[in-house]
């Protein structure tokens, strides 16, 4: 995988989407100081992440991934991470009942920090600055200075992640994970909820499954697994000088690994084959990820998969389908049908959010729920067509209680949006919105399981005839 390879070797490729630091010692120097830090994930844990996502390959665990568009210092605060982290237990929850099989649980937390920009600068009301790019290059105040990337922002996003590492640690291993706690959390949303009467049923159903399992002598007690859970982060591998200065060798099998976090991705924007941030990712030994849209060809696609996972190791690369609702019919199922002739072990993901980003009539960017419910919705029906397993979602999502996406059961609308729109870049669901995608997310997953136990019988009797 690194035949070739070093952590800087993308410097000799064409780079998109990289920052103008106007003081290149002083980016230097930086990167000799992050270069020294400790490590924010380890390799282990990392190798333990790739074989949860060999189980989703094969469709045995759905992947589900979610957090903030743009983590940011402003917003810094363990309530925030709490609470974001609450409602992916949430969702994990209903998600497991839903799909019957483990839910590999991976946040866009702790590193979120970088965006690309569609265009290197702005302009409001005559004055051009240079692009907001993320807490980590520059600052979204509309001012000279605040606007020029500074390398000291690296060090303050690497300690923050460092912090959000601990506190998400203790979560999911000190208690707040327990499954009978997020139950009740969801019961509380299926008592608020207009929808509520739709989902009663697959609560009963799961406090069904508690009560037989505390009979058995199965509680947080006597068995870890019901109060603990694994916990992964990730981000969008944007900002290589970071990514680079938090490359290491682990010490035990020899291969490179990025400590930033367990897995990595590269965007739509960054996918060029012959680019800098595919030859990084190239190789390092995480799982990766890499966003594939509209325009993606499915010869492209093999390409970027054989530089990405040239030995097809299962749980290496996921794929996230990102169309938008209404193209997924058109533009997936050839892509699906190449990958899968081909004999390319991947995780197909849906993210059903960054293709139906519109602006409001007041000027806000939004997206709309329906949108996103139909595209997940697609994702499923293109799959089920296709013979694939759709193993996972990735969701721009937040705890708190935001009006940045309207519609859903809380009925958010365009006059609503300016009470609590807080989002430094993109729109993110909120926690009620979140969790009633979950729901709707279960019942394709039901509908997946019950038709593939289905093919599985009508096989079994051909053979038997």
């Amino acid at each position: 995988m690194s035949k070739n390879w070093t952590p800087d070797s993308w410097r000799a490729k064409t780079i998109l989407q990289v920052p103008d630091y106007p003081d290149q010692i002083k980016l230097g120097e930086v990167q000799e100081r992050l270069a020294s830090f400790p490590p924010l994930v380890f390799a282990g844990e990392a190798r333990r992440l790739k074989n949860a996502l060999t189980k989703a390959a094969n469709g045995d665990a759905f992947l589900l991934q979610g957090g903030d568009c743009a983590e940011s210092f402003r917003e810094f605060h363990p309530n925030n991470i709490r609470d974001t982290f609450r409602v992916i237990l949430q969702m994990a929850v209903v998600l497991t009942f839903g799909a019957a099989c483990p839910i590999v649980k991976v946040g866009r937390l702790a590193g979120q920090f970088a965006k690309p920009r569609s265009a290197p600068t702005e302009i409001i009301e005559g004055i051009e600055l240079p692009s907001y790019r993320g807490d980590i290059v520059n600052s979204i105040d509309f001012d000279e200075e605040s606007r020029q990337p500074d390398p000291e922002r690296m060090v303050r996003a690497y300690n923050q992640s460092a912090s959000t590492l601990n506190l998400l640690r203790a979560f999911a291993q000190g208690g707040f994970a327990d499954l009978h706690q997020v139950h009740q959390w969801n019961m509380g949303f299926v008592a608020d909820s207009p929808l509520g009467g739709r989902y009663q049923d697959l609560a009963n159903r799961l406090d069904e499954a508690l009560e037989f399992m505390a009979a058995c002598g199965l509680t947080s007690e006597s068995t870890p697994q019901i109060s603990e859970t694994d916990f992964f982060t990730s981000h969008e591998a944007l900002l290589l000088p970071y990514e680079q200065a938090m490359t290491r060798v682990d010490s035990l099998t020899g291969e490179w690994y990025d400590t930033s976090a367990h897995l990595l991705w590269v965007g739509d924007r960054t996918r060029q084959l012959e680019n800098a941030h595919l030859e990084f990712l190239r190789g390092i030994a995480n799982p990766v990820a890499a966003k594939v849209g509209p325009t993606t060809e499915p010869d492209i696609l093999i390409r970027l998969i054989d530089i990405l996972n040239p030995n097809n190791e299962p749980g290496r690369l996921t794929l996230i389908s990102r169309m938008g609702a209404g193209k997924v019919g058109k533009h997936l199922p050839e892509l699906v049908r190449r990958v899968k002739e081909e004999g390319r072990i991947v995780v197909w993901s849906c993210d059903p959010m960054h293709g139906n980003t519109v602006k409001s009539s007041n000027g806000y960017k939004t997206r709309p729920f329906d949108k996103v419910l139909q595209e997940v919705a697609e994702f499923f029906a293109v799959h089920r067509a296709e013979g694939s397993y759709p193993g996972g979602v990735h969701i721009e999502l937040t705890g708190q209680d935001v009006t940045e996406c309207v519609g859903g059961a809380q009925a958010i609308t365009e006059a609503d949006l300016s009470s609590r729109y807080h989002t430094h870049c993109d729109p993110r669901l909120n926690a009620k919105q979140a969790l009633e995608l979950a729901f709707a997310i279960a019942d394709n997953l039901k509908a997946e399981r019950s038709s593939s136990r289905i093919n599985e019988s009508g096989l079994k009797q051909a053979v038997g005839t």
